[in-house]
């Protein structure tokens, strides 16, 4: 007998455990559309004879997101905040798949989803289940990270750094790293500012003594989507600059002096040209004569 008994426990442990992996997370931006899945694939199905609920597992004030009775909508026990912006995919029921299309998400979507479907033959049952979870994410744009132009002599002052990004979800953790020896700098500030379409947008700054050899680094991450991007430093110096307009002045005057040769060839090829012909007709001149 306890033998039996641990048995039934163990074995209600690796269903419970079966049920859990079958639970699906469906990533959706804020003001897309989201397909939850829910498909059953055993035989073919008469829609007259079934009954498919879309809940949520974790509210109790109102738990009825999408209803399918004797192959009709039923709207009389859905939830307000999902009128008309859900809908199965009719071509597909009779296949066994009740998919829920869910309009234009939002953060207040963010839930546990159950497809429940029920066979009415003799007696109503349960034929098929499963749950979806809902998160909402949004890849942020490539930091664009803005730094001083330096002078070579300016170490030791106080230098301030930018970096910002946007069009993001959900809210980023940002961090500045000293890519020298990889410690964190904590922000001087950070605005993280929501829009209307559910995403973020960030802006940090970062205010540090410059070093000779500055190498800082801005990044943003994105937890549920196990981003991580970031933007790199690279050091300028108004030397740098100086030495690049003489370059340039370098290279405009090194092409004049080339256009001028150039004209100075073809003009000495047209005197000559002019010479060459003047001392043949000459010549011709003196060969008459002689006959």
């Amino acid at each position: 007998f306890y033998f039996s008994y641990g048995f039934l426990l163990l074995l209600l442990h690796i269903l419970r455990a079966v049920i859990a992996l079958e639970d699906k997370i469906i990533i959706s931006k804020p003001g897309d559309n989201a397909t939850l899945s829910c498909i059953y694939q055993e035989r073919k199905l008469y829609l007259k004879n079934l009954r498919v609920y879309w809940q949520i597992t974790d509210r109790e004030d109102c738990s009825v997101v999408h209803a399918f009775i004797s192959g009709q909508d039923n709207e009389s026990e859905q939830c307000i905040h999902f009128k008309n912006r859900t809908q199965l995919f009719r071509d597909r029921l009779e296949n066994g798949d009740f998919s829920l299309l869910l309009l234009n998400v939002s953060q207040s979507d963010k839930h546990k989803y159950k497809c429940v479907v029920l066979q009415n033959t003799e007696y109503t049952r349960v034929i098929y289940q499963t749950e979806v979870v809902l998160s909402l994410a949004a890849s942020y744009s490539q930091p664009i990270l803005s730094g001083p132009i330096r002078n070579s002599n300016s170490t030791g002052e106080e230098v301030t750094f930018s970096c910002r990004s946007g069009n993001g979800y959900p809210r980023p953790n940002v961090y500045w790293i000293n890519k020298t020896d990889n410690s964190h700098l904590p922000p001087s500030t950070l605005q993280i500012t929501p829009h209307d379409d559910g995403t973020y947008s960030v802006f940090s700054t970062l205010k540090v003594k410059a070093t000779s050899n500055m190498q800082i680094e801005c990044s943003v991450e994105n937890k549920i989507l196990q981003e991580n991007l970031s933007a790199n430093y690279t050091q300028q110096k108004q030397s740098n600059d100086s030495s690049t307009e003489s370059q340039k002045n370098q290279e405009k005057n090194g092409r004049r002096a080339q256009a001028i040769g150039i004209v100075s060839t073809v003009i000495l090829i047209g005197i000559l040209a002019v010479l060459t012909c003047w001392l043949w007709r000459r010549r011709s001149s003196k060969l008459v004569s002689y006959k």
